[in-house]
């Protein structure tokens, strides 16, 4: 049976607000229709003062209402007390119910007589109740206001938890790519709550949790979904900031009812999104701690793992910053588990590309594992990214399917940044530019221990100017002494590029970013990763630890004098190196970088092949019309660099200018 559709939520608001002043205008409007017909109703008189001006002939109007009350009209104002204004109509009782003879006295006055029930009118009972009716109303409105959205003005212990039925949309372990231990782990779960005989027969007793962590993009939360999906089992889902409130004590009270709806529907699984915000260590950070977030947490940690019993009740939670969770909580009886969800090998982005890739119309010459090699270091959510830029790409290109060239373009402006098509610059730093990139394209091509080139361009995208960057063949899990020094030489490749070409006098700061993201490396050399032969294989220097955590809040001298003299000397020992080295090579191959850099200023472009080519001394080859490619735009005279990604996660090496 199709579901009504639902009204939209501008619909809802505006519906609200109408109703809203509907009340504010009515209501005034009701009160003063009450009290003017209060003023204007005929005052209730004397029978003898009746009797009086009935026998002077004053009476020109009378109704009888049920046979005890008259009220008619005076022909002339008579004044009434008490108010003492002179009034012209009047109410008056009969003493007996003995109309007949009153009627005929009006009669024998020649007043206008009329007759009416004594029931009262709805018109009246309306009027007269219905500034109450509105009022309360009103009320009702305002209450029914300040429960809506989060405030919740008469549930605030109640949770927040939404669970997920038959209808709600499933995910399955079928949509879920590139974390295949995670699947196995949650999987072995889902099987332990669909026949617990299996495990309980030798002994085992069912998990009480398992924590999800991993970086952002992973698909912690995706994995959650496809445990819902594949369970057949209730499933509650709620994100850990829906505890925390500004009152001391609701959060401890949701996660009571949190639990209390997870008994009732045992056995279930109860999911918690960044459970971090609600479960940082405790009595952490300057000042102490946060009453309620801990309050809450203390709550979570007696219902997972207290005196009363859960059994029944699973919970799985995901975090990105592990580090900050309480230590009582990562325990085994509380979460059994933990299961990372890191960044996907190879495979596991090839697979991922796969999955998004299944109800798209895809070219005949798109190579999945081609574009999973050149995606190192990609999360799920950035190939999901990738996958979707491409579509939109080629639906603005007018294609009907979705080609190679779309997906390659695509992952530069993810990888890179987009194209700046609105900035010219003039040919001298145009050609300023080139030579600095084409230092970087021949530093990464001939110092042994670079990844292999992929890619070098003066066209402008993100915050550079241009870009000369590296992809490695293969996923990287460590980095040798050879792969360091290497990428500090062609870091400063562009640097010393312009120094040969144009001189000291003419250098540009085009080099800050990488002159930046050397030094860094050059300080872990030394400090961190005990690869100077002066210090040695010892850590200089403490971890550092955040301060809101309360783990470091003063300060601690664990260096010498002289140490610290000594890594600044070899840090600068490992930079002078990396430059001269980067000098010597340009320097035996300049005809090589003059090669680049006009092949640059002519295509603005270059492959790796294309360098290869310009390597043995060759011409460049005509380049292929591209077909429905945009124009390639100028590259800008300011320059702006970008900012420096983190070294050897796999993703590529980017020298800005």
């Amino acid at each position: 049976m199709p579901t009504p559709p639902k009204k939209p939520a501008n619909f809802q608001r505006w519906s609200k607000t109408l109703a809203f002043w509907i009340f504010v205008i009515l209501i005034p409007v009701a009160f003063l229709q009450f009290t003017n017909g209060s003023r204007d109703q005929a005052p209730k008189i004397s029978y003898t003062t009746y009797s009086h001006e009935l026998d002077r002939g004053n009476v020109r109007q009378a109704t009888v209402q049920g046979g005890r009350v008259i009220v008619g009209q005076f022909n002339q104002p008579i004044t009434v007390a008490p108010n003492g204004r002179p009034v012209k109509g009047f109410t008056v009782q009969l003493p007996v119910e003995n109309s007949d003879a009153e009627v005929q006295r009006l009669r024998d006055k020649n007043v206008e007589i009329d007759a009416r029930d004594a029931g009262t009118s709805v018109s009246g009972i309306l009027v007269t109740f219905l500034p109450y009716i509105l009022l309360i109303g009103f009320w009702v409105f305002l209450f029914r206001q300040m429960q809506a959205g989060g405030a919740k003005a008469f549930s605030f212990g109640k949770s927040k938890a939404k669970l997920l039925t038959g209808d709600t949309p499933k995910v399955t372990f079928a949509d879920v790519a590139g974390a295949d231990e995670a699947k196995v782990e949650l999987q072995e779960i889902i099987e332990f709550l669909k026949d617990p005989q299996k495990f309980t027969k030798l002994g085992g007793r069912l998990p009480k949790g398992a924590l999800l962590v991993g970086p952002p993009g992973t698909g912690k939360t995706l994995l959650a979904k496809a445990v819902a999906g594949e369970a057949g089992r209730p499933f509650f889902s709620m994100s850990g900031s829906d505890f925390v409130e500004m009152f001391v004590g609701v959060g401890a009270s949701r996660v009571r009812d949190l639990f209390e709806q997870g008994k009732a529907h045992a056995p279930c699984i109860i999911f918690i999104d960044e459970i971090d915000a609600v479960g940082r260590h405790r009595g952490a950070g300057l000042g102490g701690g946060h009453d309620e977030r801990e309050q809450t947490l203390n709550q979570l940690l007696v219902e997972m793992d207290g005196f009363e019993s859960n059994d029944g009740v699973i919970l799985i939670a995901a975090t990105n910053r592990p580090d900050v969770l309480d230590p009582a909580l990562l325990r085994p009886g509380r979460f059994d588990r933990q299961i990372v969800v890191d960044a996907p090998d190879l495979r596991g982005r090839e697979g991922i590309l796969r999955v998004h890739l299944r109800n798209k119309p895809i070219a005949p010459d798109v190579d999945v594992t081609g574009l999973a090699r050149g995606t190192p270091g990609m999360a799920g959510a950035d190939l999901a990214n990738l996958v979707n830029e491409g579509a939109l790409l080629a639906a603005r290109r007018g294609h009907d399917k979705i080609y190679m060239a779309d997906f390659e373009e695509a992952k530069d402006k993810v990888m890179l940044g987009a194209e700046r098509k609105s900035l010219v610059m003039k040919e001298e730093e145009r050609r300023l530019t080139a030579y600095h990139e084409a230092g970087h394209a021949v530093c990464a091509m001939i110092v042994k221990g670079n990844d292999p080139l992929h890619k070098v361009t003066i066209v402008p995208r993100g915050r550079a100017l241009g870009l000369a960057f590296t992809l490695p063949e293969d996923d990287r899990v460590s980095v040798t002494r050879e792969q360091i020094e290497a990428r500090l030489a062609m870091a400063y490749g562009g640097r010393v590029a312009e120094e040969i070409i144009f001189g000291r006098e003419r250098v540009t700061t085009g080099a800050a970013s990488d002159i930046q993201q050397a030094t860094g490396i050059a300080r872990r050399y030394v400090m961190q990763w005990g690869l100077s032969d002066a210090i040695g294989p010892i850590l200089v220097g403490d971890q550092e630890h955040e301060v809101f955590l309360g783990r470091e809040i003063g300060s601690r001298r664990e260096v010498s004098e002289s140490t610290a003299q000594l890594v600044d000397h070899e840090v600068k020992k490992v930079i002078d190196g990396a430059f001269d080295r980067a000098k010597q090579v340009l320097t035996e191959n300049i005809a090589l970088l003059h090669a680049v850099a006009a092949g640059l200023l002519e295509r603005e472009t270059l492959t790796r092949e294309d360098i290869e080519v310009l390597r043995r001394g060759e011409q460049l080859p005509p380049r292929p019309s591209s077909g429905g490619s945009t124009p390639t735009p100028q590259p800008s005279p300011v320059f702006q660099p970008k900012p420096s990604t983190p070294p050897f996660l796999g993703g590529p090496e980017i020298a800005p200018a």
